[in-house]
């Protein structure tokens, strides 16, 4: 989504972003991808001068979760402390796997991305039954007639 870079829209981005995450059952992922997300918007905010407009990215491989943030300005960001409490680019690296950023044509991007886990993409909403299984009858092969009786088979979840 492309926004105009304001204090004030960081709460939006965050609820938009948190329910993208939830529709994707990446619940558990919501406060770290939204956090960091909050710290590159306020970078943007604070540190570009001029045009504030940003594109804010959140893509879901199936395995990774990959965030990003660019902007119009070709100033690169320094790491200017290795203190996740102090904010900025140290507190992204903490709450990701691996992050990173580069120039392009129109400005810059920051990025970061995180690993998820299988078991980490439970459902958590109540499952539909499923229908049992009545009875299992072997498939004749061609020309030859099946004379198997059906099996009774039990519903297996």
């Amino acid at each position: 989504m492309e926004v105009a870079a304001s204090s004030e829209r960081i709460p939006q981005i965050r609820r938009i972003l948190a329910a993208h995450l939830r529709y994707w059952s990446l619940e558990h992922h919501v406060n770290a991808v939204c956090s960091a997300v909050d710290e590159l918007v306020d970078n943007v905010v604070q540190h570009v001068s001029g045009d504030k407009t940003c594109v804010v990215e959140l893509r879901w491989t199936g395995r990774r979760l990959v965030a990003s943030v660019s902007d119009r300005d070709r100033c690169l960001p320094p790491v200017r402390s290795s203190s996740p409490s102090r904010g900025g680019l140290a507190k992204v690296a903490k709450l990701s796997d691996s992050w990173g950023t580069c120039g392009t044509e129109e400005g810059k991007v920051i990025w970061f991305s995180r690993r998820v886990k299988e078991a980490e993409r439970i459902l958590t909403g109540p499952r539909a039954p499923r229908r049992p299984v009545v009875e299992f009858r072997p498939l004749a092969l061609p020309g030859h007639p099946s004379d198997a009786p059906a099996l009774e088979v039990d519903a297996v979840r």
